[in-house]
């Protein structure tokens, strides 16, 4: 029976640095793991817990832990110094809060995490009006340090889940210094359109023969080909005006993956993050990289369903107060996107009545006018750390007649009553020529 097992591996469910820690706890030195006698007694620290200054004295050792890499000879020095000394509460990693120690600040190389919760305690402090520098820490205080610890913890932990689901070149960062709301539940980041039920997305038949798309484009490549202009200048900026269609070359054009003509489909090129507003918009996004005027930001993405599916889910979404359904009503009102809980970044971003984002649709494997893919063009340069807002309730004429009037109604989606028996809500961008409200 044992020769039968020989070669045979099981797939091991503990994470490496929970066998790390295994390993420390036990006291077992492990190669493979890259544990040595030399860093058997280091511990990571996961966040601290509380502070407070005091004086050591021979008595006072039996009532402060010794931490993990705290040794009597540097105890001794403290109980000789006559000045007070600063200590913290340590929650280590891996290790339950009943192994909590206290630990003077000499003995921590956390510069970060002394840092983060430094700057915590004394904007809480001041927020309380209290003490700036105390000898100890109110329970509450001491409390709320915690919670905001593990809150930092959680976003930490949904910013890396992000970017390991992302496929798009641009990062994702996540900040929330306004309160202690986590990551938003019920909800699923993905980077291309979900299809409902009965839904069928057809694809392209053919592509275009161009070697040069943009120096020399055969027939016009596809924008020509579906009697339309070419989308984009050398840089990959949109030179067509808002509301005139964008054709961009396909998986069965003769061009490669460099084609200028290939701007939305690469996804998003900047490092954005998902931030809480200190307004009341809840979450709100911006970007960390400076845009130019006219380039491509990012996709609206999410669920496609069809316009009755979107009116039944519309009334729910009216009496939660929010929604994230946008109309696919290029040539005609038949599907919708809904981005409630199967989104990408675009999930997070705000209204404005002066957005520095413009709605176009575009289409590249699938040529269904009825289901475009909807893209979000900078409207003007936008600065690193602004935030990146669209108009909710944009609409746009015809400007030729070619061209199809395009209606984003935003969040109108579904809503097929009259206009008076919607709730109106209200509008909180704070620009000057604000309409007040957002439908």
């Amino acid at each position: 029976m044992a020769e039968n097992l020989k070669g045979c591996r099981v797939v091991c469910k503990s994470s490496w640095s929970h066998l790390q820690t295994l390993c420390r706890l036990e006291r077992v030195v492990c190669r493979e793991l890259g544990i040595t006698r030399k860093n058997l007694k280091d511990f990571e620290v996961e966040y601290l817990c509380d502070y407070k200054k005091m004086k050591i004295s021979q008595k006072d050792v039996r009532q402060v832990n010794i931490g993990r890499t705290y040794t009597l000879d540097t105890m001794d020095k403290f109980v000789k110094s006559k000045k007070e000394q600063e200590f913290y509460l340590v929650k280590w990693k891996g290790y339950p809060e009943s192994e909590n120690t206290w630990e003077p600040r000499k003995n921590l190389k956390c510069l970060k995490i002394l840092k983060q919760f430094r700057e915590d305690m004394e904007g809480e402090l001041k927020r309380l009006k209290q003490r700036r520098s105390p000898k100890k820490l109110d329970n509450s205080v001491a409390s709320f340090l915690v919670q905001k610890a593990k809150h930092r913890l959680r976003l930490q932990r949904w910013e890396a889940d992000l970017n390991k689901t992302r496929e798009h070149k641009g990062r994702i960062f996540v900040h929330n210094e306004v309160d202690l709301d986590g990551p938003p539940k019920d909800f699923t980041y993905i980077n291309n359109y979900k299809v409902g039920e009965g839904i069928v997305l057809t694809e392209v038949a053919v592509g275009c023969e161009c070697v040069d798309c943009f120096g020399d484009p055969t027939n016009g490549c596809c924008a020509g080909a579906s009697l339309h202009k070419f989308a984009y200048n050398d840089r990959g900026q949109v030179r067509l005006k808002a509301g005139l269609p964008i054709y961009e070359c396909n998986t069965r054009c003769r061009c490669g993956p460099e084609c200028p003509n290939r701007v939305v489909q690469k996804g998003i090129q900047y490092d954005m993050c998902i931030f809480k507003t200190d307004n009341g918009r809840g979450w709100g996004v911006r970007t960390m990289e400076r845009i130019r005027k006219n380039s491509f930001v990012m996709e609206y993405v999410g669920e496609i369903i069809t316009s009755e599916e979107a009116e039944r889910r519309g009334h729910i979404y009216d009496r939660q107060g929010a929604t994230y359904l946008f109309d696919l009503d290029y040539v005609e009102d038949v599907y919708t996107v809904d981005a409630a809980h199967h989104g990408n970044i675009s999930h997070f971003v705000n209204h404005s009545c002066t957005p520095n984002l413009q709605v176009y649709n575009v289409f590249i494997n699938n040529l269904d006018e009825r289901l475009p893919r909807i893209a979000f063009f900078a409207t003007r340069t936008i600065r690193p750390g602004e935030e990146l807002t669209f108009d909710y309730n944009m609409q746009i004429d015809p400007v030729d007649a070619e061209s199809t009037r395009m209606d984003s109604n935003f969040g109108l989606a579904g809503m097929t009553g009259s206009p008076k028996k919607r709730v109106r809500v209200e509008c909180k961008c704070g620009v000057e020529s604000c309409r007040k409200y957002l439908f």
